[in-house]
Parts: C-alpha cells; structure tokens; sequence
C-alpha cells in the first residue's frame, strides 16, 4: 500500500491519497475526514471518481470518521478490470478495509455509487460491514435488465437501451460526455443545473461544491470512457444478487424532488429489501448527498460506535 498528501503540509485534516494493490491491479483512493477514525468506505457516482469524496470532509471531520473512496476499475487513476463482477468490487472494498486496517467498518455509495454500496451488503459479512448507506442509489437492473427505464428521464432511459442492445452508442455517448466535461465544462455544469429540482440548484450554487463536482466529473475520464461504460452497463443489466436476501439494516436516503433518480425506484428497492431502513427527504434532490451529508454519516458514525 502506498499513500500521500496530495499536497505539501502538515495538517492532519487535509486529504490523502493512496493505493492498494489487488491482484496486479492497482485500486487509487482518497481519504478525508478524522485520520484516526473508524473507517467507511464511500462509492463515487457517475461520472465521477475518488475526488468526489472531498464533498464530504467536513461531515466525516464533524463525525469523527476517515472517509475513503477509491477510483473504481478504469475510472481516473485505478487499472481496468473489463470483467469485474460486483462480487469483485466488494471483495476489492474488503480488501481495501484489510490494507488500511480497519476489522469493522462501513460502506456509502451516491448515485451511480448505490448498488455498489447494495453490492457490499449482499456480498460481505456482516460482523465486519456495521454499517451501509446507499443515496439516491441508481438500481437500474435491481429487478431486472432496466427495469427502472419507465421511471427515469429520456435520456437516462435511452442509455439503459443502449447499454443492453447497442454497446457501441452506448460507448459513444460517454465519450461525448467525456468531452464535454473535459473542454465544455461551463456548459456541462449548466445543464446539470438546468435538469435538477431547486434544491439542487441551492447546493450547486456553492462555488466550492460545483468546483469539487465538476473536478470528480473531470477525473472520471483520465483513461477515457471505457470504465464508465463498464461500470453503468452492469448497473443497468439484470443484477447477479437478489435485494430480497439482504436482511441486514440497510439506509436508504431519498430526496422525494430528486429528478436524476426519481424516488419511485427506490422506493420499489427499499420495499424488496427486508433490512432497508428509509430515510426520505422532502423536497430533498439528488444533492442529498451533499446536503444532508452530517445525517449519512452520523448514522455510519453510531453504528460503528454500536
């Protein structure tokens, strides 16, 4: 395991970067948060990547915890693994725990991060695993092959149909994206703007927030789109684990105005889910995230504590 401060200092609070080895594979992470605190393990959405996680340094600081989101496969500095299953991305969660020390520890995922975070909590043990959040979790294939597409924007949809029947649209429509954040990013971010509900729009107007964003956004593409697309067409196919098996607590967070990932799939998930405990937020975005950050954490920070 390797790790560094990005930058030059010697506060204890400023992120740190590292890496573990898995296999001949090299998974990259950021850390933020309380150093010496109990572990939780948060899944970047999409576009995104590791530096997504420094949206919430200042919740995992108030809570006494050391946040940790790792890049996955292909996506900004973590090698591709073309063939992962989610069973291997939990066993790589698992693994990262193990490098870092942690016996007990936690696991959150945002948007596109969700069903990584469900994955976690039908493929880890229990005595280990305290504590999972998934937030406005994009459970595409949850019951199904897009199951979710009569819920979801047009676009949303379209990418569900492409993943599964025309991969290469599918490919092309990340690369184009990919290019839009990389050299168009004024315009990205204001169509993001333009397709979320006020809520949204309120964190958004945070110049640090919209920076951070776009930054993670950014990242995702350092290798180009190719571990997106791996990434979102596992999300849309029909998942390989059953949501009904998983009888531990599970949290989900749901902004009830959230217009990237209506509530109506999750609220479908949660109710398939014997251990889900619900979390809705009126009025709340897709930007819960961000905004009610203190509340994901806390609950995370108890049930480590437990």
């Amino acid at each position: 395991m390797t790790g560094r401060r990005p930058e030059s200092t010697t506060e204890d609070d400023v992120p740190i970067e590292g890496s573990i080895r898995a296999g001949d594979r090299t998974v990259t992470y950021l850390e933020v948060g309380d150093h010496a605190g109990p572990l939780v393990l948060h899944n970047h959405g999409g576009p995104s990547s590791r530096l997504e996680v420094e949206l919430f340094d200042a919740a995992a600081t108030a809570n006494g915890l050391r946040v940790v989101c790792a890049d996955r496969p292909g996506i900004g500095r973590s090698n591709p693994h073309p063939d992962r299953t989610f069973q291997d991305w939990a066993a790589d969660l698992q693994l990262l725990a193990d490098s870092l020390g942690a016996e007990r520890f936690a696991v959150t995922g945002w948007s596109e991060g969700g069903p990584w975070a469900l994955a976690a909590a039908a493929y880890l043990d229990p005595a280990r695993l305290v504590h999972v959040s998934c937030v406005g979790g994009a459970s595409y294939g949850t019951f199904g092959a897009n199951w979710a597409q009569k819920f979801q924007s047009s676009a949303d949809a379209l990418g569900g149909r492409l993943a599964l029947h025309f991969h290469p649209g599918f490919t092309l429509m990340y690369e184009v994206l990919g290019m839009s954040i990389k050299h168009f990013d004024d315009a990205y971010s204001k169509a993001i703007v333009k397709s979320v509900c006020d809520a949204d729009r309120e964190v958004l107007a945070d110049d640090d927030v919209m920076t951070t964003f776009l930054e993670a956004s950014r990242e995702c593409f350092r290798q180009g789109a190719d571990g997106l697309v791996v990434d979102a067409t596992l999300l849309y196919e029909a998942w390989p684990f059953d949501v009904a098996n998983i009888d531990r607590p599970v949290h989900f967070w749901q902004g009830s105005a959230d217009t990237l990932v209506p509530s109506a799939i999750n609220e479908a998930v949660a109710a398939a889910t014997p251990g889900a405990v619900w979390h809705p937020v009126l009025d709340g975005g897709h930007f819960i995230a961000v905004s009610h950050a203190n509340d994901v954490f806390a609950q995370a920070a108890k049930d480590l504590a437990a």
